[in-house]
């Protein structure tokens, strides 16, 4: 059974669930019949046996659980893409103020019993964002196999699990259909409302977390172009921009600036991506 692309299996047992991830082609897996005591034994069992899938969203009352599985390529587009970022939080002397969170467990806003999810790469700011049960502000999503609507509803899981303190969420998808690599990067935002915008209607709206929406800020798309020599690589809709009052929570300083992924560093991320794919 598949749903978009996605294999479809149902949980017996721990050996058997191990077996079918083994055995899989695909970075994504979808395993249902998985009540909260079989999650905790496929939890132990992956501590156990220190294998590297993730369990990229666990819904309890559903009773589903959705594990990444990781591959060279997949843990390239999300560990390349977070180094490019990284680079300028060191060339900007910005380290004492973030710290890197990879994929750490994230409980639904903060509830035990609540339905779960891990990151590819993720960050924040430090201190506010340092400590158990601190949620980063940006998250990094890689997918090769899985559909790029799929990876958007992980995108859109983000932002209200964490009652909005995920501020950032970047895609990296790898198309061997369309033999590109896809950039997306989501925010919320206050949606269109009816009438006046005081600034006293502006602030009590940005204070219920109910009223943001997801959104696609930006796309990025690189294509490999294998008529020049050597093989070039094109870059449309860079660079890639995340604003800095969003990652650090407050406002830039004068020596402050937006963290910029620019147009040559993303071709190396797309020539990267394509030597782990050949």
């Amino acid at each position: 059974m598949q749903v978009n692309d996605a294999p479809v299996v149902r949980f017996t047992n721990v050996e058997e669930l191990f077996d079918d991830i083994n055995d899989t082609d695909q970075d994504l897996l979808i395993v249902i019949n998985v009540s909260p005591k079989d999650f905790t034994k496929i939890q132990r069992e992956r501590e156990k046996r220190r294998r590297k899938f993730r369990f990229r969203r666990y819904n309890v009352d559903a009773q589903v659980l959705f594990i990444t599985v990781t591959t060279g390529l997949h843990e390239t587009l999300h560990a390349e893409l977070y180094q490019l970022f990284r680079k300028p939080i060191v060339l900007n002397d910005w380290c004492k103020s973030w710290v890197s969170l990879g994929a750490t467990t994230f409980h639904y806003q903060g509830s035990p019993r609540a339905p779960i999810g891990e990151g590819d790469s993720t960050g924040g700011p430090s201190p506010e964002r340092r400590g158990r049960g601190k949620w980063p502000t940006l998250v990094i999503l890689s997918r090769v196999t899985a559909t790029i609507d799929q990876l958007r509803k992980d995108m859109q899981w983000w932002f209200p699990a964490s009652n909005h303190d995920v501020k950032i969420v970047l895609l990296a998808k790898f198309d061997h259909r369309q033999s590109c690599v896809l950039i997306e990067r989501g925010e919320e935002r206050i949606p269109h409302l009816q009438g006046p915008i005081t600034r006293r209607r502006h602030a009590a709206i940005l204070q219920q977390n109910d009223a943001l929406e997801p959104v696609k800020r930006q796309t990025i798309t690189i294509t490999r172009d294998e008529t020049t020599d050597p093989v070039s690589y094109n870059v449309a809709g860079g660079p890639l921009v995340l604003e800095f009052r969003l990652l650090f929570l407050r406002d830039p300083s004068l020596e402050d600036r937006d963290v910029v992924i620019n147009i040559e560093d993303l071709k190396d991320f797309g020539m990267w991506a394509w030597e782990m794919a050949s």
